[in-house]
């Protein structure tokens, strides 16, 4: 329930923030919005947290993007040839691509970029170990060579989310990839810029526009198309109160927040200036990940058991609570896609504590703690871990929830140290639906040991399931493997899926073009003078 007095409450607070906030410039060329989280890191290919995506779609950008259909258009790329055979792919950049500091964008750059990308990424690994080598002809052109016939090459390179294959200068993609990139190389080549001196964690983040940027010449569609920097500045507030965020765009100290809480939507959809806008239609999904390196999620037949004792509405309920705003949904690959399916899912995600109990015991669980990391700070995320932990006490699992921060746990789930000593167990979040549409894209799904990302789960049978969806020559096929592979994941469990929920934007109604995008981005948006 809305608690009146506390919004009053808060409204005055929101008062007292109007000095940081400062007033609006009478040409209303600064966009002023709160994301979901504060910026702290800068690495969009370090990490795979959404506020660091979100931040490398202003600054840098990509060869190929996806549009609202889910389809690959070139985007830094002006034309591009696969051989007959398959075997050789070649690229080649369009004109006017610059860097920000001045210097023209070469195949050196992207082949560079390509590498430390596909170093980290799930989709990535995938398609470079079809990779022979890569060729640079000239300064726009360049040639990737396979050793076999790869079917996802356009699907990889125009990847829309974490980790997106941004590219970079090639000193600046020298960087391993397990080292963060300085705030001095945040560098790109896209509509915005970053305005590093002006950047100030827990408080503020700016982007300004590039004047040397060259859009491409078609409509904005999607992630694809030209991109138009409308307003000369964007500025991310950071703003840690739900209240507190909604006050200031009652009050038209900000024009947009990116995840407003979902208790405060019915206020805000009543609001006459406000504006709530559904970017993402195809949603996103719940997901809890395992740590496999330690006990007691070594155990493939306890993770297994979690995943009987979990129901995904009971999570929805909590974090959501609208039905409008989330459906239940056992399909891994997201319901309402082409590959959706709930095939051998019928015995999991029924919270079924008594089965669950009965699994744990035959698994040989000995009462180790579940060292369970609770994000405390984004609305959408701060009830999952205390559902999570009350579900898994009443199968029998003991759990040690910890709280903190959503950038200290971005932080902390990178680490491989033991749960007792500063690591963990298991944690939740989200993925964007365009993140998760087949077995390969999936990041969570990748099992390759010390490739896959944190939580580093180990299947060689998954891993083969996921390289034949890749070669897999027409669609029949690969729903067939997809198939196989959420049945092998069932087993194997590297993650647990709790249902798909959608997460509108609220703006002020001066502002207009939010893109219709599985990313909030900020080019083509503008604001209409008062």
């Amino acid at each position: 329930m809305f608690d009146f007095r506390k919004s009053i409450a808060t409204m005055v607070a929101a008062a007292g923030i109007a000095g940081m906030l400062g007033a609006a410039p009478a040409e209303a060329q600064t966009l002023k919005v709160v994301m979901h989280s504060d910026l702290k890191i800068l690495d969009p290919i370090w990490t795979t947290a959404y506020i660091v995506r979100n931040h490398g779609y202003l600054v840098w950008d990509t060869l190929f993007a996806m549009d609202e259909k889910f389809e690959v258009k070139p985007q830094m790329v002006d034309k591009w040839e696969v051989s007959p055979d398959k075997l050789t792919w070649t690229f080649t950049l369009r004109d006017g691509l610059e860097w920000h500091d001045g210097k023209p964008v070469t195949s050196e750059d992207c082949v560079a970029s390509i590498k430390r990308w596909a170093a980290k990424d799930s989709m990535g690994q995938k398609m470079m170990a079809s990779v022979i080598d890569f060729e640079v002809v000239n300064p726009k052109t360049f040639k990737m060579k396979m050793k076999e016939p790869y079917g996802l090459v356009l699907q990889s390179l125009g990847k829309p989310s974490s980790n997106v294959p941004f590219m970079m200068p090639a000193r600046v993609a020298a960087t391993d990839p397990n080292t963060q990139i300085k705030a001095e190389d945040v560098i790109g080549s896209g509509p915005f810029m970053f305005a590093r001196d002006e950047w100030k964690p827990g408080e503020k983040t700016v982007y300004v526009k590039n004047p040397k940027y060259k859009p491409r010449s078609e409509p904005a569609n999607g992630l694809a198309g030209g991109k138009v920097a409308k307003v000369d500045r964007v500025e991310w507030l950071w703003i840690p109160d739900a209240q507190t965020q909604v006050a200031a765009l009652q009050n038209g100290e900000i024009d947009m927040i990116e995840a407003p809480s979902h208790d405060l939507l019915p206020l805000l959809s009543k609001d006459k200036n406000i504006k709530l806008v559904n970017y993402n239609p195809a949603g996103l999904q719940y997901t809890f990940r395992y740590n496999s390196l330690f006990k007691p999620f070594d155990n493939p037949k306890i993770r297994h058991a979690a995943m009987v004792a979990f129901g995904q509405e009971e999570f929805l309920k909590a974090t959501i609570g609208d039905p409008k705003w989330y459906k239940v949904c056992k399909a891994p690959f997201v319901c309402g896609t082409p590959l959706a399916s709930d095939e051998g899912m019928a015995e999991v995600l029924n919270t079924n504590a008594a089965k669950a109990k009965q699994l744990l015991q035959e698994a040989g669980y000995d009462g180790t703690p579940v060292v369970l990391m609770q994000s405390t700070d984004l609305p959408v995320l701060t009830n999952l871990a205390p559902v999570a932990k009350a579900m898994m006490e009443r199968a029998g699992f003991k759990v040690d929830m910890q709280s903190m921060d959503w950038q200290t746990l971005v932080a902390r789930r990178a680490k491989k140290d033991p749960p007792n000593a500063g690591g963990w167990n298991a944690f939740l979040t989200g993925w964007v639906s365009a993140d998760i549409l087949n077995p390969v894209m999936t990041g969570f799904l990748n099992a390759g040991c010390d490739k896959a990302l944190f939580g580093w789960p180990c299947d060689a049978e998954l891993e083969k399931l996921r390289d034949a969806f890749a070669r897999a020559p027409d669609a029949a096929q690969q729903k067939e493997i997809a198939t196989a592979v959420q049945l092998r994941e069932r087993e194997v469990v590297t993650h647990i899926w709790l249902g798909q929920w959608y997460q509108p934007i609220a703006a002020r109604k001066a502002v207009t073009g939010i893109p219709t995008a599985p990313v909030p981005v900020f080019w083509n948006v503008e604001k209409k003078k008062s």
